[in-house]
């Protein structure tokens, strides 16, 4: 399945649902590794410029299966991993990510992909040495994320996968069968659980003390200036290089 971490550095990743409050922890966590002059690169699912219009093009056609819109994500995935998380991870990085694998093992299955076959391609991928899911009751995650926004997304909603005309129903269900797929991978995979109910504060002090203890003895790659890195993908075309194309 996924192999040991062998590299300098360390990875931290953070998953759950949607509206779990995963992203404003990681936020918090980012910048808190950087004020103590940890070298980090932050790393955002479904977010390689490689794939991005093709995967922008099929979303607007509506034309994704649940088996192409998995080999596109994973393409995604690739992309950032050989040109960003990997290297960075043996140069002594540490690699936190905003989703990373399991969120394909959560969503993917979910829409009635094989979980051995989804699995299986993620394999060149390592062992996160922290892996935190923020778990949150589906009616409370659910609410935090229509009443944020305007209107749901068609694929966002599940809305492929015909579970109900309506769309918050639909995003209510396909969630819910999310949900069960991260329950069922914390014993799987060691996912660590936290309350993504409690308050930011609090759910931040139990994050940074579990890093911490990971940290223990790590040296890493020093960076005295304090700053993010930034990986541009030289094979990801510019807005500027498409239009004179």
């Amino acid at each position: 399945m996924l192999r040991p971490n062998d590299t300098k550095g360390k990875l931290i990743v953070v998953e759950g649902i949607d509206g779990s409050g995963k992203s404003t922890q990681i936020d918090l966590l980012h910048k808190w590794l950087l004020s103590k002059g940890y070298s980090v690169y932050f790393s955002e699912w479904n977010s390689s410029a490689l794939v991005k219009s093709t995967t922008k093009a099929a979303k607007k056609a509506q034309s994704f299966t649940p088996a192409t819109f998995s080999i596109l994500h994973c393409t995604d995935f690739a992309d950032r991993w050989e040109n960003g998380i990997y290297p960075l991870l043996k140069a002594g990085v540490i690699v936190v990510a905003d989703r990373y694998a399991f969120t394909a093992f959560a969503r993917d299955v979910a829409r009635g992909n094989d979980p051995k076959w989804v699995r299986d391609m993620y394999s060149f991928a390592i062992k996160p040495d922290v892996a935190l899911y923020f778990r949150v009751p589906l009616d409370i995650a659910v609410e935090r994320i229509t009443g944020s926004r305007a209107k749901l997304k068609y694929y966002e909603a599940g809305m492929d996968l015909d579970l109900s005309d309506n769309y918050q129903e639909s995003f209510k269900l396909f969630q819910g069968r999310i949900l069960n797929e991260y329950d069922q991978m914390v014993d799987e995979f060691g996912l660590t659980m936290i309350d993504g109910t409690l308050p930011v504060k609090e759910q931040q002090k139990k994050v940074r003390a579990l890093v911490k203890n990971m940290l223990k003895d790590f040296e890493g790659l020093p960076n005295p200036g304090k700053k993010p890195i930034v990986v541009k993908n030289p094979q990801a075309r510019t807005k500027e290089e498409e239009g004179e194309s």
